[in-house]
């Protein structure tokens, strides 16, 4: 398989599975070129519940996420030693909920271990993540105004490599949910993001976990990787949001049968918080 792979989890992710030495055997045995290994490092609780003064909202929160970074970061890098030589690894952090804290996230973004930062909203202000919402007590349009009103104000910042799975709510209020989504309501919104991204020289990810889920479709579509690569985006990763080792490089054809559409002939994984690319085939 030609490719790579940009963003995965194992179980040093408090949702997924096995091991960083699983995923990188998979990878070698897909023959990949390059894995990244993206642990989830929630800023909003990167310090102890005690610290927050505040508890847990449901059974997915869990703080002290800073312990999950260091545990990352060791695995990751012990992965290269082990692995290096037959594949690019690549130490990287899918980095949730910056605006919460925008000066710790620039300190944490400091660590010379980092390969790569995924930037990702799993969550808005005062809320839950979008996993966890009942969309029959939520107002949608409400949820996905301030949705993208906070990830226009990340991508202003645009401090990190890469903005994750943009369309991310739709998972769970279409996917999951039901709820019919127009998202041409957002364009203006959706448009400004992008403009963001290529003025401040940040990549957008074509994440293909929703192929394998209800959803049905890529985060984000088509219209949007394209409208990036019109305004002057340059940089694109594709990523299968793996969770597990089986789920390694799934929906890969798809997402490059949809770069190339888009207008890219290449790809860009990061090595020490730069674009290495490649050309697609």
């Amino acid at each position: 398989m030609f490719g790579i792979d940009c963003h995965t989890h194992s179980g040093n992710s408090p949702d997924g599975k096995g091991t960083v030495g699983g995923l990188c055997r998979r990878a070698i045995s897909l023959g990949l070129e390059a894995l990244a290994i993206t642990e989830h490092v929630e800023l909003n609780r990167w310090h102890s519940q005690g610290y927050y003064g505040t508890s847990p909202r449901n059974e997915e929160e869990e703080y002290c996420y800073c312990n999950r970074m260091e545990t990352a970061m060791k695995a990751n890098h012990a992965a290269k030693d082990a692995y290096g030589n037959r594949l690019h690894i690549i130490s990287g952090i899918e980095l949730g909920q910056i605006p919460s804290d925008f000066g710790l996230a620039d300190s944490v973004m400091q660590d010379s271990r980092l390969d790569f930062v995924i930037a990702s909203l799993h969550e808005l202000h005062n809320k839950p993540d979008f996993f966890c919402l009942d969309y029959q007590k939520e107002s949608v349009p409400k949820l996905l105004e301030q949705y993208f009103s906070e990830l226009l104000t990340l991508c202003q910042w645009g401090k990190f490599d890469v903005l994750g799975h943009m369309t991310y709510p739709l998972r769970y209020i279409q996917g999951e949910a039901g709820i019919a989504v127009d998202l041409t309501n957002y364009t203006e919104q959706i448009h400004a993001c992008l403009h963001a991204l290529v003025d401040n020289g940040c990549g957008i990810e074509l994440n293909t976990s929703g192929l394998r889920q209800t959803y049905g479709k890529p985060f984000p579509t088509l219209e949007y990787i394209k409208a990036y690569r019109e305004m002057g985006g340059e940089s694109l990763t594709i990523g299968s949001d793996a969770h597990c080792a089986e789920e390694i490089g799934f929906g890969m054809d798809t997402a490059i049968a949809i770069a190339k559409e888009a207008g890219f002939s290449y790809l860009c994984y990061y090595l020490e918080r730069e674009p290495v690319y490649i050309p697609i085939p």
